[in-house]
């Protein structure tokens, strides 16, 4: 094992940490370059590592005791198999969300940044990366990479795909009118959700205003694209009066208490901040202009004196086309015998966590192979392998970021009628093969 070897991580977001400390748990020293506050990204607020600016949601976990398991869940029994520092600070920041893993946003990207400065392996660099490593790097940039770099990338590579992600709003606690609305989990699973409840008169009023709400639009000469699961809300009510009724507003499962029947439509508000001040609009990333925002949304009954802290903004997101241009490891193809890996959303992964998993995964790859160890392809039976065949076998021509979902993982050699049972059984399958990669 040579320890002196130096390897460069650009992008200080949740990949490139979690590369990093994953080399570093290894006994490699690192290099952990981070261009933020020199120069920001449009979305960025702080200098801070691991800053999460869509959602401050990490998705849902697998409840063990009422065996509950989702393809999100078996992700983070993996992340946490594997000792991931970004799931550790996740659950050291975690806000009441249900069954959803939330964290406290400031919390967990001050826990992540201390992490990183108190580790003598990685030495923080605050500096603006403009070209491409010459080897036993990752570059963990995410979609906001800067120009410069994603120039280079482009290139070389030459095959890049995009899609238009948006941000939620934030509103104080203290400004919702608490007479409007009442606090409920869906099916009685908790109160850890404000529900803001909308008759049918008030459903069409929002929906219409919604609509033909003035927005900040792409470039012309670049066509829409939106991520199915952050399209914006003004995006989704353009495809039909009632899509929003079966999307970010559907009040199925949720009981009124002071009518006893489930509302027409509801706004649901999940909390953003550990002390409980500061909310957010779940589902209702936006593009927006700011002033239609606060017009158009203070129309949900319980919001109309809402004072937000946050608007909605919408960004391009950019990564690579993964099938033409990554191999079954994460590296550039382009960069024969070099060992450039490729982590967070550039892969072509969408999601908190499988971002965090792509840096785990490259991170382990590069110590594996500067150790002289034979590299292994992440089982297709678990959450990570699943998500990174789709990146290596989709059809490079319709490539599309994707979460990690059961419909991912391999069929059961049994098959299984009883959907609780059969997401057992995938999930139990997947931890065993997990675990046998990381030996």
């Amino acid at each position: 094992m040579n320890n002196n070897n130096k390897i460069k991580i650009i992008g200080g977001g949740l990949a490139g940490c979690e590369a990093a400390f994953q080399l570093a748990s290894r006994n490699f020293n690192v290099e952990l370059y981070e261009m933020r506050p020199s120069l920001m990204t449009p979305a960025h607020k702080t200098n801070l590592l691991a800053e999460i600016v869509c959602s401050n949601s990490l998705g849902s976990e697998n409840n063990i005791n009422d065996e509950r398991f989702t393809a999100s869940g078996i992700l983070k029994e993996e992340l946490e198999q594997a000792n991931s520092i970004i799931l550790k600070c996740a659950k050291n920041s975690r806000v009441p969300a249900g069954g959803a893993l939330a964290v406290d946003r400031e919390k967990f990207s001050n826990l992540v940044t201390n992490e990183i400065l108190n580790n003598p392996k990685i030495k923080l660099i605050r500096e603006e990366i403009t070209e491409i490593p010459e080897e036993n790097s990752i570059i963990a940039t995410g979609p906001l990479t800067s120009d410069k770099l994603a120039e280079k990338i482009k290139n070389l590579v030459g095959e890049y795909v995009y899609f238009y992600d948006a941000v939620a709003p934030v509103l104080l606690k203290e400004s919702i009118n608490f007479e409007k609305v009442f606090t409920a989990g869906r099916y009685g699973r908790g109160d850890d959700y404000i529900n803001c409840p909308l008759n049918k008169d008030e459903y069409l009023n929002f929906y219409n205003e919604l609509i033909n709400a003035e927005r900040n639009l792409p470039h012309d000469f670049e066509k829409n694209k939106y991520f199915e699961s952050c399209m914006p809300v003004e995006a989704i009510a353009g495809r039909g009066v009632d899509t929003l009724r079966f999307g970010p507003m559907k009040p199925k499962g949720l009981r009124d208490p002071k009518t006893g029947r489930e509302p027409y439509a509801v706004v649901q508000l999940r909390q953003d901040d550990s002390a409980g001040k500061l909310y957010n609009i779940v589902g209702f990333q936006t593009g927006l202009k700011w002033n239609e925002q606060k017009r158009i949304f203070k129309m949900i009954p319980g919001l109309e004196g809402a004072e937000f802290v946050r608007l909605g903004v919408m960004h391009r997101n950019t990564s690579l086309n993964a099938p033409a241009v990554l191999d079954e490891y994460l590296r550039l193809k382009s960069c024969d015998n070099k060992n450039i890996f490729i982590a967070g959303q550039l892969t072509g992964v969408e999601g908190y966590i499988e971002s965090t998993m792509t840096g785990l995964i490259s991170g382990i790859n590069l110590a594996r192979i500067l150790n002289g160890e034979h590299l292994k392809i992440c089982p297709e039976e678990s959450a990570a392998g699943a998500l990174l065949k789709y990146l290596r076998e989709t059809d490079y021509k319709h490539f599309q970021p994707m979460n990690i979902n059961l419909g991912l993982f391999p069929e059961l050699e049994n098959k299984e009628r009883d959907k609780k049972l059969k997401a057992k059984k995938i999930r139990d399958r997947a931890l065993k093969a997990f675990g046998e990669f990381l030996k």
